[in-house]
């Protein structure tokens, strides 16, 4: 089992910058992947970006250029760190753990955090 913790969320105006930290315990073994999720109201949950391995990451077209995942592997630890932000990023962002083979999919999930972007 593993879990995982987010924080870092909060309220930005446009154009601002956040960075959320999802922290793991616990193990298993055929996790290879941790994500980002967010839902917006009303609107279906989006898959916002991937980590692989070190450093390897895909992102989806709206967040690309503005969004960067990386992560600490001592720590057990992936950051999305958050610039240009604009009101319609306004969404709970979760954190997972999954399988990465050739779509991602998700095992684990964090609480969520908020994040809204005023204009």
């Amino acid at each position: 089992q593993v879990q995982l913790v987010e924080s870092g969320g909060g309220l930005v105006q446009a154009g601002g910058s956040l960075r959320l930290s999802c922290a793991a315990s616990g193990s298993d073994f055929s996790i290879n992947a941790r994500g980002w999720y967010r839902q917006a109201p009303g609107k279906q949950r989006e898959l916002v970006g991937t980590i692989t391995g070190p450093a390897n990451t895909d992102y989806a077209d709206s967040v690309k250029g503005r969004f960067t995942i990386s992560r600490n592997l001592a720590k057990n630890t992936v950051y999305l760190q958050m610039d240009s932000l604009k009101p319609e990023d306004t969404a709970v962002y979760y954190c997972t753990a999954g399988i990465h083979v050739y779509t991602y999919s998700p095992k684990y999930w964090g609480q969520g955090t908020q994040v809204t972007v005023s204009s």
